[in-house]
């Protein structure tokens, strides 16, 4: 028996409560909830609940291995990436604020995992990234300054392996993105990066409508 196709209105109706049960569909924990609350005390924005479950999809189907991480936060993405990542995987995480890198530490032991399989580098990502190993990550995952995503994105070729994915959170801007009427450095560089990932040969790229917006791209 056909399904029947849903009619254009059906499919308007259906976005806001697509979105809300994208968020709620897997869950969070409590050590994930205490994550979330201590990065919303800190002022940061982490990843929302939908968005995390696809890193965390997105690491379980490359059996990564070696994830680079750009802005640690308070480790509510890199529980996210930890728990989809192979057991002997390592996230390499760099943030300029060590104070957060410490409430991610403490959020990984408090999930369980080891002290070794997460490598926290404290300062400016594009001060760390080039210090890094060329084309050994399976994945790596942008979450800092907005106004530094496109040198993220040339690092971020370079550090992924053939068939590795670099993605990019937070790319709607809250909104900021498609309103014309702004040009401010971080929403322009956001729409450069939009373009870039789109136009570039060694790319496969999809835009996901989860959390503030997740750009993915696999590097061919």
């Amino acid at each position: 028996m056909r399904q029947r196709l849903a009619t254009r209105t059906e499919i308007i109706d259906f976005g806001p409560a697509a979105a809300t049960l994208a968020d709620t569909y897997v869950g969070e924990d409590a050590v994930l909830t205490y994550a979330r609350a201590q990065a919303a005390r800190t002022g940061i924005q982490a990843v929302g609940p939908s968005g995390g479950a696809c890193l965390r999809l997105l690491a379980a189907a490359l059996g990564a291995k070696a994830v680079a991480e750009i802005g640690t936060g308070t480790g509510v993405s890199g529980l996210y990436l930890l728990r989809g990542m192979r057991p002997d995987g390592i996230l390499t995480t760099v943030d300029p604020e060590p104070i957060r890198q410490e409430l991610a530490r403490e959020a990984y032991l408090a999930a369980g995992f080891a002290a070794n399989r997460a490598r926290f580098i404290p300062g400016r990502a594009l001060d760390v990234l080039p210090r890094l190993a060329d084309g050994q990550y399976d994945l790596v995952f942008c979450d800092g300054d907005a106004a530094e995503s496109v040198a993220y994105l040339a690092e971020s070729l370079r550090l992924l392996r053939p068939g590795g994915v670099v993605c990019f959170e937070g790319v709607f801007q809250q909104g900021r993105l498609t309103d014309p009427a702004l040009d401010d450095p971080e929403t322009a560089a956001m729409r450069e990066l939009v373009q870039a990932v789109r136009e570039s040969k060694q790319l496969v790229p999809a835009l996901l409508p989860v959390s503030d917006g997740l750009l993915c791209a696999v590097r061919r």
